[in-house]
């Protein structure tokens, strides 16, 4: 049995610094990361992204802009404790906060896969279209984390193999 695994860009595009999800996945999907990686751009999708790990998943790699805790543009790389993350339970449609995603799929009876987050430390989540010079610079730095992550989980990427 092959491991799927899916990588799932989160964010809003329109709160300057919170599109980093969003912008890696542009330069992610259509790379030829494997025939089962799946990169997927869900914006503020938090329903699509709950009911598509319905489906049975070895792994996530969930890109994300992280709250303002450090440097902007820094990355962090970590596994995702489901047991720790709170969120109020129950269905959650019109939210992307990773939390409200993972108790939402819970209620839909799910069990969230193993999850690696790559996120970044934002500077600004203001209204308003584009990132950040500092959060910019970070986008290649994401895409190569994201292959590093796959080549830990054990996926050789096609592109990889050729390069």
């Amino acid at each position: 049995m092959t491991a799927r695994i899916l990588v799932a860009g989160i964010g809003n595009i329109f709160l300057g610094d919170d599109g980093f999800g969003p912008e890696v996945m542009r330069h992610v999907v259509g790379r030829g990361l494997g025939a089962d990686v799946h990169p997927v751009d869900y914006g503020i999708r938090g329903m699509h992204l709950a009911y598509d790990l319905l489906e049975e998943w070895h792994a996530l790699v969930l890109v994300d802009a992280l709250p303002n805790r450090g440097t902007p543009g820094t990355l962090h790389i970590f596994e995702a404790d489901h047991e720790t993350l709170s969120a109020t339970a129950g269905l959650e449609a019109h939210s992307m906060d990773p939390a409200a995603v993972f108790a939402t799929l819970s209620a839909l009876g799910g069990t969230a896969p193993k999850t690696i987050v790559i996120g970044c430390e934002v500077e600004n989540i203001d209204e308003g279209m584009g990132l950040s010079e500092a959060v910019a610079a970070a986008v290649p730095i994401a895409v190569a984390a994201i292959n590093e992550v796959l080549a830990d989980l054990g996926v050789r990427s096609p592109a990889r193999a050729e390069g």
